[in-house]
Protein backbone atom coordinates (compact mmCIF):
# COMPACT_ATOMS: atom_id res chain seq x y z
CA UNK A 1 0.00 0.00 0.00
CA UNK A 2 2.72 2.42 1.12
CA UNK A 3 4.51 2.03 -2.43
CA UNK A 4 0.89 2.79 -4.17
CA UNK A 5 0.94 5.83 -2.21
CA UNK A 6 4.41 6.77 -2.76
CA UNK A 7 4.01 6.15 -6.93
CA UNK A 8 1.03 8.12 -7.15
CA UNK A 9 2.88 10.95 -5.14
CA UNK A 10 5.78 10.76 -7.83
CA UNK A 11 3.05 10.69 -10.35
CA UNK A 12 1.12 14.12 -9.32
CA UNK A 13 3.98 15.62 -7.83
CA UNK A 14 5.36 16.08 -11.66
CA UNK A 15 1.76 17.29 -11.80
CA UNK A 16 1.87 19.57 -9.44
CA UNK A 17 5.15 20.85 -10.43
CA UNK A 18 4.03 21.70 -14.10
CA UNK A 19 1.00 23.55 -12.47
CA UNK A 20 3.38 25.56 -10.82
CA UNK A 21 5.61 26.07 -14.00
CA UNK A 22 2.46 27.39 -16.08
CA UNK A 23 0.56 29.31 -12.75
CA UNK A 24 4.44 31.56 -12.46
CA UNK A 25 5.47 31.56 -16.20
CA UNK A 26 2.43 31.77 -18.08
CA UNK A 27 2.83 29.38 -20.94
CA UNK A 28 0.74 28.51 -23.22
CA UNK A 29 0.91 24.60 -22.62
CA UNK A 30 -1.08 22.47 -20.44
CA UNK A 31 0.28 21.44 -17.09
CA UNK A 32 -0.18 17.97 -17.70
CA UNK A 33 2.43 17.87 -20.69
CA UNK A 34 4.59 19.90 -18.88
CA UNK A 35 4.47 17.40 -15.58
CA UNK A 36 4.46 14.38 -17.50
CA UNK A 37 7.59 15.85 -20.16
CA UNK A 38 9.50 16.49 -16.38
CA UNK A 39 8.74 12.59 -15.00
CA UNK A 40 10.50 11.81 -18.16
CA UNK A 41 12.99 13.97 -17.70
CA UNK A 42 13.75 12.83 -14.32
CA UNK A 43 13.37 9.28 -15.94
CA UNK A 44 16.24 9.58 -18.46
CA UNK A 45 17.96 11.70 -16.07
CA UNK A 46 17.64 8.48 -13.67
CA UNK A 47 16.28 10.52 -10.14
CA UNK A 48 13.23 8.80 -10.23
CA UNK A 49 13.85 4.57 -10.87
CA UNK A 50 11.31 3.26 -13.58
CA UNK A 51 10.80 0.52 -10.54
CA UNK A 52 9.15 3.81 -8.35
CA UNK A 53 6.70 4.42 -10.80
CA UNK A 54 6.11 0.70 -12.73
CA UNK A 55 3.06 -0.56 -11.07
CA UNK A 56 0.62 2.58 -11.03
CA UNK A 57 1.67 3.25 -14.96
CA UNK A 58 0.40 -0.28 -15.03
CA UNK A 59 -2.70 0.94 -13.37
CA UNK A 60 -3.18 3.92 -15.63
CA UNK A 61 -2.43 2.00 -18.93
CA UNK A 62 -5.08 -0.73 -18.23
CA UNK A 63 -7.69 2.06 -17.38
CA UNK A 64 -6.70 4.23 -20.31
CA UNK A 65 -9.75 3.52 -21.99
CA UNK A 66 -12.34 5.10 -19.46
CA UNK A 67 -10.27 8.59 -19.52
CA UNK A 68 -11.49 8.96 -23.34
CA UNK A 69 -15.30 8.55 -21.98
CA UNK A 70 -15.67 12.45 -21.14
CA UNK A 71 -14.26 14.20 -24.53
CA UNK A 72 -16.23 11.49 -26.25
CA UNK A 73 -19.73 12.24 -24.71
CA UNK A 74 -18.09 16.40 -25.80
CA UNK A 75 -18.06 15.39 -29.14
CA UNK A 76 -21.08 14.01 -28.98
CA UNK A 77 -22.35 17.41 -27.61
CA UNK A 78 -21.12 18.87 -30.54
CA UNK A 79 -21.78 16.84 -32.94
CA UNK A 80 -24.28 19.16 -34.96
CA UNK A 81 -20.82 21.69 -35.29
CA UNK A 82 -18.98 18.72 -36.54
CA UNK A 83 -21.53 17.47 -38.85
CA UNK A 84 -21.19 21.17 -40.44
CA UNK A 85 -17.82 20.98 -40.81
CA UNK A 86 -17.02 17.16 -41.94
CA UNK A 87 -16.00 17.46 -45.47
CA UNK A 88 -13.68 19.96 -43.93
CA UNK A 89 -12.70 18.13 -40.96
CA UNK A 90 -11.92 14.62 -42.98
CA UNK A 91 -9.88 16.21 -45.38
CA UNK A 92 -7.85 18.07 -42.60
CA UNK A 93 -7.21 14.20 -41.14
CA UNK A 94 -6.42 12.63 -44.39
CA UNK A 95 -4.29 15.01 -45.56
CA UNK A 96 -1.77 15.38 -42.00
CA UNK A 97 -1.95 11.68 -41.55
CA UNK A 98 -0.36 11.72 -45.31
CA UNK A 99 2.29 14.15 -44.81
CA UNK A 100 2.97 12.67 -41.26
CA UNK A 101 3.36 9.06 -43.30
CA UNK A 102 5.93 10.78 -45.65
CA UNK A 103 8.04 12.41 -43.69
CA UNK A 104 8.24 9.94 -41.18
CA UNK A 105 9.31 6.95 -43.91
CA UNK A 106 11.74 10.06 -45.44
CA UNK A 107 13.26 10.65 -41.76
CA UNK A 108 13.63 7.06 -41.14
CA UNK A 109 15.03 6.05 -44.78
CA UNK A 110 18.08 9.32 -43.68
CA UNK A 111 18.50 7.87 -40.63
CA UNK A 112 18.83 4.00 -41.71
CA UNK A 113 21.40 5.12 -44.42
CA UNK A 114 23.14 6.94 -41.67
CA UNK A 115 23.48 4.34 -39.66
CA UNK A 116 24.80 2.15 -42.82
CA UNK A 117 27.44 4.48 -43.56
CA UNK A 118 28.18 4.85 -40.01
CA UNK A 119 28.54 0.84 -40.21
CA UNK A 120 30.84 0.89 -43.20
CA UNK A 121 33.25 3.37 -42.17
CA UNK A 122 33.72 1.73 -38.59
CA UNK A 123 34.02 -1.67 -40.18
CA UNK A 124 36.76 0.35 -42.37
CA UNK A 125 38.78 1.84 -39.67
CA UNK A 126 39.13 -1.02 -37.82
Amino acid sequence: MLGIIRQAAIIFGCLAIGELIVYVTHVKLPSCIIGMLLLTFFLKMKWIKVSWVKDISKFFMKTLPFYFVPAGVAVMLYFDLILSSLWSILIAALGSTVVVLVVTGWVHQQMRSRSKKEVKTKNVAV
